[in-house]
């Protein structure tokens, strides 16, 4: 499968391009970004073609990576499944259920497969035990928390204007749903959403299993306080996702290789653009409580 990348900023870098490149079953085409500078050194880093036009690379390649804001990168994922081109794609999908949802219509329409790159779910261990829990029935409540450390320490990605906008509800909320889902089935209602120190927000679901959840989400965390965890209690007791020391690159690797099984059977992976819609769709919820709408909210 020849597959392009757009978007040079530090998570395609740092990430995709390092994935791209070293997966046995792509050929890593070339790059378009919105800095034609920017691709045309990490193309050259890859030994790739920068391309100066986005309609150029994707007449070029048999799928798209995109490492993008994601207010970019939703109509960019439309334009490309309009293509014809397969989609591996980042969270969270949109800023916009509208436009999240274009996605997914548009990937289904033009018959193109499309994964959500929500890491915990392409990690050995933490995919296992979701799975796991998943088949169990029975779960009472959950805890989560996403506390991250970008806004108070020198990260890539603390300049990153999406994020300084949004804030953590967006984007380590995707992760955290990325794996309360599964388990506890659909958010029925997003019950309460407050705001905390900084950017964080805590956010009370209730699911369609009758187990409700509670999420504490950060990017603004003191370097020691960082670090993520989701704890279940129910019927089969009390269990912790585990810990897991593979690096993003070798869980992009995975969903690459979902991406390639997807598009080879035509069926569609569980973390494709639809699961990536009702993620957004949560997040909407949540934040429209967050900005002062009253009560609980139908997700």
């Amino acid at each position: 499968m020849r597959i392009g990348l757009l978007g040079t900023g530090p998570w395609a870098e740092m990430a995709y391009a390092p994935a791209l490149a070293g997966h046995g079953g792509l050929d890593f085409a070339g790059v378009w970004g919105r800095r034609p500078e920017a691709a045309a050194a990490l193309a050259e880093r890859y030994g790739v073609r920068a391309y100066d036009d986005v309609d150029a690379l994707l007449a070029d390649v048999d799928a798209v990576a995109v490492a993008l804001p994601p207010d970019v990168q939703a109509g960019m994922a439309v334009r490309a499944a309009r293509a014809g081109r397969h989609l591996l794609l980042d969270k969270p999908l949109a800023l916009d259920p509208a436009d999240a949802r274009a996605v997914a219509e548009e990937a289904e329409r033009a018959g193109v497969a499309s994964v959500v790159f929500f890491t915990a779910r392409f990690q050995t261990g933490p995919s296992a035990w979701i799975a796991e829990q998943a088949a169990l029935e029975g779960w009472f409540t959950a805890r989560a928390q996403w506390l991250g450390a970008v806004f108070t320490t020198d990260s890539p990605f603390a300049a990153s204007p999406w994020r300084r906008e949004r804030g953590a509800l967006w984007d380590v909320g995707p992760h955290a749903l990325s794996v309360l889902l599964p388990v506890l089935g659909d958010v029925r209602e997003v019950l309460s959403a407050a705001h905390g120190p900084g950017d964080t927000a805590h956010v009370v679901l209730g699911h369609t299993s009758g187990a409700s959840s509670t999420l504490t989400l950060s990017l603004t965390a003191p370097p020691a306080a960082s670090g993520n965890e989701v704890e279940l209690r129910g019927a089969s007791g009390v269990t912790a996702l585990p810990r897991s020391e593979e690096d993003a690159v070798t869980a992009l690797t995975r969903a690459a290789d979902a991406l390639l099984a997807a598009a080879s059977s035509g069926r569609p992976h569980a973390c494709d653009a639809s699961f990536a819609v009702r993620v957004t769709e949560i997040l909407a919820v949540a934040e429209g409580l967050l900005d002062g709408e009253p009560g609980a909210a139908k997700a």
